[in-house]
């Protein structure tokens, strides 16, 4: 059964023996930072820290930071269950007749089973303010010494395209200018930064209730743990966020409208922000200690304007924190890459596994192992890559051939540079980098190289004769000595 909300989530965790409540004082500057860190770094668990400086209100974080917490989050045994959930659906052939319309009927009812369900009130807005509110009621925290400020790091950022009216979820961080603003960090290439434009290039001819130029905006913390990390996936533009949640927790996602615009919000969530982005104010955010192990630079972004908050009687402020890896982030892109890998396997039936290193921190490393079938198939895997959502930031991709385990560092170190001629194998991309990319030429834009490591045929100018054989034991001998191993004085 599904996990209620948070809290549901957090008494598993207990259950289970990963989480750890702290009952010492410790300040939300910096001191939350680095006993996580530590914590993260040594495998330890979840995190409730029940007395932060100056605050009654309890705090949340690493929750999802471990492969077990990952799969107890998603109620599985193993990651690899999602993904062949993902898989029967992607497998839906057109019915030949009446027998296979019927045998298609249960699945069918399980999808409409995962769209979002609206109710009239929820645990959220137990409480609400329109008025004498902060932001600073709640313990968020400041993460690294030089990072501008307060950031609320783990919230659901919902915003509606203003020309279909669809429905957006994304994870941007929000820098704490005061009690009632903060940066909205939409880089230029998700969804959130989107719906941003469109409503800039609508200007005059758009209102919200809060007057021309502006877009309306809600933003969830905390929430039961599916939905949480439907937020974090990148997901499809087309593809509603908290269908995808409902799809992950076999439950639909009860949502309640805000009290201030017109979106709605997880019922369950434990904080509510409502507002809206003014179109024509930008105020500098950053410096930021970022999942890349580097401060990112400060750069303008819009302003979120706070016009309401609501929130549960008894919070929970759920919070995480990036930086160099691994830290908790790792594992929720880990769960991403083996959940959505059914997805580029749609589009690219030769892919038979990918992964994306925790060093390289989702966007500087993938490897790809694949079925190779024709002169030149891998730089068509890296073309199509570059082209593929978001993994178009790729700075290196490396594609091997099937037989290589990619989720072996010295497997993969091995035969990948036994496989390459530099100049020959090596290929160069313009194209679109992530905006936290520091070593780029310029924001956005900067290129990427993709690795051909794969056995070369003669069409691709291997003109030395055969490939050569991996060095391998015969099955005969290996038996022989196995048999003898322990008169041999070893175990």
């Amino acid at each position: 059964m599904a996990y209620k909300d948070l809290r549901d989530f957090l008494k598993r965790l207990e259950r289970e023996g990963e989480l750890k409540r702290i009952t010492a004082e410790v300040d939300w500057k910096l001191e939350v930072a680095e006993i996580t860190d530590r914590v993260t770094k040594r495998g330890g668990p979840a995190l409730l820290f029940e007395n932060i400086k100056g605050y009654k209100i309890p705090l949340a974080i690493n929750l999802f930071g471990s492969h077990r917490r990952m799969a107890l989050a998603l109620e599985v045994n193993d990651l690899q269950e999602i993904a062949d959930r993902i898989t029967g659906y992607l497998d839906f052939k057109t019915p030949e007749g009446f027998i296979d319309k019927i045998k298609m009927l249960p699945k069918l009812g399980e999808l409409g089973a995962f769209f979002p369900k609206r109710v009239k009130s929820g645990p959220c807005q137990e409480v609400v303010k329109r008025d004498n509110f902060s932001l600073l009621d709640f313990p968020i925290i400041q993460c690294w010494p030089q990072d501008a400020g307060r950031y609320i790091t783990f919230p659901l950022v919902i915003t509606r395209n203003p020309e279909t009216g669809k429905r957006n979820v994304g994870c941007y961080r929000l820098q704490v200018f005061d009690d009632r603003t903060t940066a909205m960090h939409w880089q230029t290439q998700k969804h959130g930064a989107e719906h941003f434009r469109l409503a800039r290039a609508q200007s005059g001819r758009a209102r919200s209730k809060f007057g021309e130029g502006k877009l309306e905006v809600a933003v969830a913390i905390g929430a039961d743990p599916a939905t949480v990390f439907s937020g974090v996936i990148p997901a499809p533009p087309d593809l509603d966020e908290f269908m995808l949640a409902g799809f992950l927790r076999r439950s639909p996602v009860e949502m309640v409208r805000c009290q201030t615009v017109d979106l709605e919000v997880p019922a369950n969530s434990e904080i509510v922000l409502e507002g809206y982005v003014d179109l024509n104010e930008f105020r500098p955010e950053g410096p930021f200690g970022d999942h890349t192990g580097y401060y990112s630079l400060a750069d303008d972004y819009p302003v979120f304007h706070l016009t309401c908050l609501t929130h549960r009687r008894d919070p929970v402020y759920l919070t995480t924190i990036v930086g160099p890896p691994p830290e908790e982030d790792y594992f929720l892109g880990h769960a991403i890459e083996r959940i959505l890998l059914p997805v580029m396997k749609m589009q690219f039936p030769e892919i038979v596994d990918v992964h994306m290193p925790a060093e390289g921190i989702f966007h500087n490393l993938m490897l790809v192992s694949i079925r190779k079938s024709y002169p030149g198939h891998a730089r068509k895997i890296m073309s199509g890559l570059w082209g593929l959502g978001q993994a178009m930031f790729t700075k290196v991709v490396v594609v091997v051939d099937a037989d290589v385990n990619v989720r072996d560092p010295r497997e993969v170190t091995w035969k990948a540079l036994c496989a390459i001629d530099p100049e020959r194998d090596v290929e160069f991309h313009l194209g679109p980098v992530d905006t936290l990319d520091h070593a780029a030429r310029q924001p956005d834009f900067g290129s990427h190289l993709g690795l051909d490591a794969t056995r070369k045929w003669p069409a691709e100018g291997y003109a030395r004769g055969p490939w050569p054989e991996e060095i391998k034991m015969d099955t005969d001998t290996k038996r022989r000595i196995d048999s003898l191993w322990k008169q041999l004085g070893w175990e």
